[in-house]
């Protein structure tokens, strides 16, 4: 009784978890830059399963072990905005932004200019360039980004020189699968994991990376872990009848 409760727990346990994986795909379905997660799960042998006065080695038991998470790292669709500061990257790269809590990496290109002219995500992080952040002029206009990141503006009503801003700094990582999601479609870096220069990405001006999330497949992965969770459940409370019905048994004093 006990094993079976044991094994039926450990997959409920990794159900959840994976409930909760999917429900975070399904929540940023339209996070630009927004990489789809799935669950890793292993087998982990216990002990022998065996009772106390049956002679004999037994089985190990198999139960669920959660490994962690992986990162789809495919790329999303890109979408025209006609908007001149998004910016969606076509390759292997993501763009550094800096946050309170240090550097991190994200393919959202939706991006603004915030009041001190600073060129920011959606989230107000700040996006650097290979010098530091990109800071723009109040009276800059006609914005251009070209396909390596090349930022430059016109000065004023009637120049016609243009002006340069900054490179975005665009980077990759050769263990990607260690980065650590955090809010929406930021990453971060572990300690050994080194982000370095990416010179064959390409920038596409006035256009944003979809989320690579399937809505339908997400969907139908949610109906079949509610199920599963359903289902074992079920077990657990049938399996927890048993034993309450066998002690009631064995306490009945005969006649």
């Amino acid at each position: 009784m006990e094993n079976a409760a044991l094994v039926g727990l450990s997959r409920q346990i990794a159900l959840a978890r994976q409930i909760d994986v999917v429900a975070n795909n399904i929540a940023n379905l339209n996070t630009g830059g927004f990489k789809a997660a799935g669950s890793l799960f292993a087998e982990h042998l216990g002990a022998m399963a065996r009772e106390a006065d049956v002679p004999g080695a037994g089985s190990r038991i198999s139960f669920v072990n959660d490994r962690g998470i992986w990162h789809d790292l495919a790329q999303g669709a890109i979408q025209q905005t006609g908007n001149p500061l998004d910016i969606a990257i076509d390759g292997n790269a993501f763009l550094v932004v800096q946050t309170p809590n240090g550097e991190r990496y994200s393919r959202n290109g939706a991006l603004q200019i915030n009041a001190s002219g600073q060129l920011v995500t959606s989230q107000g992080m700040t996006v650097m360039g290979e010098n530091g952040p990109i800071v723009f002029q109040p009276n800059d206009r006609n914005i251009s980004v070209t396909a390596d990141g090349r930022i430059s503006v016109l000065e004023g009503a009637n120049n016609k020189t243009e002006s340069f801003r900054g490179k975005l700094r665009l980077v990759s990582f050769a263990a990607a699968q260690r980065l650590r999601k955090e809010e929406g479609s930021t990453f971060s870096a572990p300690a050994g994991v080194q982000a370095q220069p990416e010179p064959t990405a390409r920038v596409v001006q006035g256009a944003i990376e979809k989320s690579n999330v399937n809505g339908v497949l997400e969907m139908t992965r949610m109906i079949e872990l509610t199920r599963s969770y359903t289902q074992v459940a079920t077990i657990l409370q049938q399996q927890g009848e048993l034993s309450r019905n066998a002690i009631q048994q064995l306490a009945e004093v005969p006649n």
